[in-house]
C-alpha cells in the first residue's frame, strides 16, 4: 500500500480531501464567531438592561459600539424606532431577532452535506476497490502477477471508507456542538429582549403618565 494516502484512497479520496479542508475552514470561522459571542455577550447585556432606565441615549451608544454581536444588532434595531407603543416594540425585536437566524446558523447546511455525502463517497470508493479487487483476480492465482492490483484495490476500499467516516464523524461532532450553540444563544436572545421589553413598557407607561 502506498504511503500517500490521497492516492491510495483512489479517485475518491479526491473530493473527501476537499470536504475536509471545507469543514476545518467553516468549523474555524465557527469557533471564533461562537467564542467572540460568548465571550463579550452576556456582558454587554448586563450592562446595557442596567443603563438603559436611567439613560437610553447611553445605551443605545454602547449597542453601536457593538453592532458586531447579533444582540446588539437586535436591540438597536428597536430602540433606534421613534418612541414606539410597547406592541411595535416587541414586534421590532422579534423581527430583528428572525433576521439574525441565518447568521447564527451559517454553514448548517454545508456541514449537514458534508456529513450525508461523506460516508457515501467513502462507501462508493469500497465498491470502487473491490471492483478493482475481483477484476485483477483469477481463480487460482491469487498469489501470481496480479498481487499488487489485489493489495491496492483492498487498500483503496478500506482508506475510502476510513476518510469518509472520519470527515463525517468529525463534521458531527462540530455541527451539533454549533447547533447547542445556536440553541441557548436564541434562547438568551428571547430571555433579553423581554427584559428589554419590559423596562421600556415600564418607562413608556411612566412618560406617557408624566404628558
Amino acid at each position: 500500500m502506498s504511503a500517500n494516502w490521497l492516492t491510495s484512497g483512489g479517485i475518491v479520496a479526491l473530493p473527501l480531501f476537499l470536504f475536509s479542508l471545507i469543514a476545518i475552514a467553516l468549523i474555524l470561522e465557527r469557533l471564533i464567531f461562537w467564542f467572540r459571542i460568548n465571550n463579550r455577550q452576556r456582558k454587554i447585556v448586563q450592562e446595557v438592561l442596567k443603563i438603559y432606565p436611567n439613560d437610553p441615549p447611553r445605551t443605545v451608544q454602547i449597542l453601536r459600539e457593538n453592532s458586531t454581536l447579533p444582540i446588539a444588532r437586535i436591540f438597536l434595531e428597536a430602540l433606534s424606532r421613534d418612541r414606539p407603543n410597547p406592541e411595535a416594540f416587541r414586534l421590532a425585536l422579534e423581527s430583528a431577532a428572525q433576521a439574525e437566524i441565518p447568521i447564527l446558523k451559517r454553514f448548517n447546511t454545508v456541514f449537514e452535506t458534508i456529513i450525508s455525502v461523506s460516508p457515501l463517497l467513502g462507501l462508493l470508493g469500497t465498491i470502487l476497490g473491490l471492483i478493482r479487487t475481483f477484476a485483477a483476480l483469477k481463480i487460482g492465482e491469487i498469489g501470481g502477477s496480479n498481487s499488487g492490483a489485489v493489495t491496492q484495490g483492498i487498500s483503496e476500499a478500506l482508506i475510502s471508507t476510513g476518510i469518509g467516516l472520519i470527515v463525517a464523524i468529525v463534521t458531527l461532532l462540530f455541527a451539533n456542538m454549533f447547533r447547542g450553540f445556536y440553541l441557548r444563544q436564541f434562547a438568551f436572545i428571547q430571555e433579553s429582549g423581554g427584559q428589554l421589553e419590559l423596562l421600556y413598557r415600564d418607562r413608556y407607561e411612566r412618560r406617557r403618565k408624566g404628558r
